[in-house]
């Protein structure tokens, strides 16, 4: 829309107190034409716009000219509280959205508040997915995340580890861990969670629904993590770690095994630690003691540590 054009022009200008019609016209998705005849509009109106020359000029606005705005659109609001998502809010098709929302508030502030926020974005930068993993950037994402804010029905084909089904969900809420989207929504009154990269397909339903007056995000997503590593760590290994093995140990294992290890007694005359610590599955938990090599060795479960002396043997028969 013009309107928004010319606002984002006005809001460019006071935040970073210059631009060229080139940056304005690739910022805008228009052509240089159109930006010229924006910025000519801008001063009929009585706008203090002007021209700088040379290799250093571009557009300006009138020294101590404000850009005095009634407020931001609900769809910017809701892209500058979740701005702490750096580049994965892409994947909720709010990226302009909060580019336009941070430049008003931008606008808005004191020029020494300017810039300590120029400062900020020099000094911190936010890579939410862990080592070696991308954010996915599933198809359906946004129309799932349109869907939980208009509180729109949603019939969906998912794919889980057991089974393919479709099924009709009342979507509450969207979560981003560790690079991964899941989406929160109820099927029979209940909250489920549904990984969004093995929905098949999405469609939105005409019918609203109301969201329970008791529901909370972030409560709900603390406690079935905290409820999934618990079911998942069924076990408990006892093992005995070199001192470079208790080093490295706590770097390998789970969050919740790290926040469940117990050290038992004192190191020995030549610093092997025992301790107990949960583990998930057999062959899970030897593949990650692997990784420790022979600073580590397995006390118990019995059936633990005779897995781990298979796959020791298999490997020692591979290589040999």
């Amino acid at each position: 829309m013009r309107a928004d054009r010319l606002i984002n022009i006005l809001t460019t200008l006071q935040a970073h107190g210059r631009a060229t019609a080139a940056e304005l016209a690739q910022e805008n998705q228009v052509s240089l034409r159109t930006i010229y005849r924006d910025i000519d509009n801008l001063a009929l109106a009585g706008i203090p716009v002007y021209a700088e020359r040379g290799s250093q000029g571009g557009y300006r606005l009138v020294n101590g000219y404000k850009v005095r705005l009634n407020g931001m659109t609900s769809v910017e609001t809701q892209a500058l509280f979740l701005s702490g998502l750096g580049d994965t809010i892409t994947g909720l098709g709010l990226d302009a959205a909060i580019h336009s929302a941070e430049k008003k508030l931008a606008a808005a502030l004191p020029e020494t508040m300017r810039s300590d926020v120029g400062q900020l974005r020099k000094c911190f930068y936010l890579d939410a997915p862990g080592w070696f993993d991308d954010t996915e950037q599933p198809d359906c994402l946004q129309a799932a995340f349109d869907a939980v804010w208009n509180n729109r029905w949603l019939r969906i084909h998912y794919r889980s580890w057991r089974r393919e089904k479709s099924i009709d969900l009342a979507p509450l809420g969207i979560v981003l861990k560790g690079g991964s989207w899941y989406l929160v929504a109820q099927e029979d009154k209940t909250p489920h969670t549904y990984k969004v990269t093995r929905i098949l397909s999405l469609e939105a339903l005409d019918d609203s629904f109301a969201p329970p007056a008791d529901f909370n995000l972030a409560r709900y997503w603390q406690e079935s993590t905290e409820r999934l590593d618990k079911d998942m760590h069924t076990d408990i290994a006892r093992i005995r770690v070199s001192p470079l093995g208790l080093k490295i140990l706590p770097e390998l294992c789970s969050s919740y095994a790290r926040r469940n290890l117990m050290l038992i007694g004192e190191p020995d005359a030549n610093g092997w630690q025992t301790l107990t610590l949960p583990v998930y599955q057999t062959n899970h938990a030897v593949s990650e003691f692997l990784r420790l090599g022979t600073e580590l060795e397995i006390l118990a479960p019995e059936s633990l540590r005779e897995a781990m002396h298979q796959m020791v043997h298999a490997l020692a028969i591979r290589y040999g």
